[in-house]
């Protein structure tokens, strides 16, 4: 009961836009620093120099969403540009990702499509790749639409998006999306029962259902996890199923199970790390505590070190 109440607070610190606005004042505290690669774009890439000099792969995430401006959106699409550039220039091995919401899916949706546009028509000049995340679930379907409209209309090969096995409907995409890469995770907002699963059996349960599916029609699958039971079965349905280690990778966030990280590189796996960097911070930080009660360590630590 305890647990779940935390996990409410946390999820509801996390879209509460005062105190996202006080997050940007105060810099990186309560343990932040740990899970998020600082604030600047140069911050960011010496993560990336660093893990890839012991064979990890990187994703760059900078934080933003659920603008509220024209302005802003075109802030964050100019940012994510350079961003785009700065991997190239600094000859890194990293994609990037970005949130719809960050880039005005929320004021017009022709405008974010326009924003997406420039950020994957740098990546497809620097011949890299562009993950669209997955927010809540009201931004489910035209999540999946402009990811549509920018493969099939724009002819844009370089970009995917995620699938969260909490959704009921998860599988139903995962089929209707054969081919695209995708990223598979559990899910990190709060989400109704009518639309997700709420037992933590039942979405693991799917999750492996979902990454057998994308596997199994021959798509490039990016498993998204922590968990080494689902790591463990996912290499022996690979084995079992003569799925070659280049279809697939798995991916785990900046700051977490490092050393398991490090030991699928040795095994020779394809290991992702998404960094997260920026001033708008909170809301990931926030969710992050809210998805594992002893992700809290974090932000004790952080707090009594300050």
């Amino acid at each position: 009961m305890l647990a779940t109440v935390s996990k409410n607070v946390f999820l509801y610190a996390s879209q509460n836009k005062v105190l996202n606005k006080a997050a940007k004042r105060w810099g990186l505290r309560f343990g932040a620093s740990q899970v998020v690669a600082g604030v600047t774009i140069h911050s960011a890439i010496q993560k990336v120099k660093d893990l890839n000099a012991k064979g990890l792969v990187c994703t760059l995430d900078h934080l933003g969403e659920f603008v509220s401006s024209r302005e802003e959106a075109i802030e964050a699409t100019d940012y994510n540009v350079r961003t785009m550039e700065a991997i190239t220039k600094e000859g890194v091995n990293s994609n990037l990702s970005v949130k719809m919401t960050q880039l005005g899916l929320d004021i017009d949706r022709d405008f974010c499509v326009s924003n997406m546009r420039r950020i994957l028509e740098t990546a497809k000049r620097t011949n890299n790749f562009v993950r669209i995340d997955m927010e809540d679930y009201s931004h489910c379907q035209i999540t999946l639409d402009i990811l549509k409209e920018l493969r099939e209309k724009y002819g844009f090969d370089n970009v995917g998006t995620v699938i969260q096995s909490y959704l009921h409907r998860a599988h139903d995409d995962v089929k209707d999306l054969k081919g695209i890469p995708l990223r598979l995770v559990k899910g990190a907002y709060k989400e109704s029962s009518e639309v997700a699963y709420q037992d933590k059996a039942k979405i693991d349960e799917n999750y492996m259902t979902i990454i057998k599916e994308h596997l199994s029609n021959g798509s490039y699958t990016a498993i998204a996890s922590h968990d080494h039971h689902i790591i463990a079965e996912v290499k022996q349905f690979a084995k079992e199923n003569n799925i070659p280690n280049a279809q697939f990778e798995f991916q785990m966030l900046y700051g977490f199970r490092s050393e398991l990280q490090h030991s699928l590189v040795k095994e020779g796996y394809t290991m992702r790390v998404y960094i997260p960097f920026g001033d708008d911070w909170f809301g990931y930080f926030m969710r992050r505590l809210a998805e594992r009660p002893q992700n809290v360590a974090f932000a004790v630590k952080g707090f009594f070190s300050k």
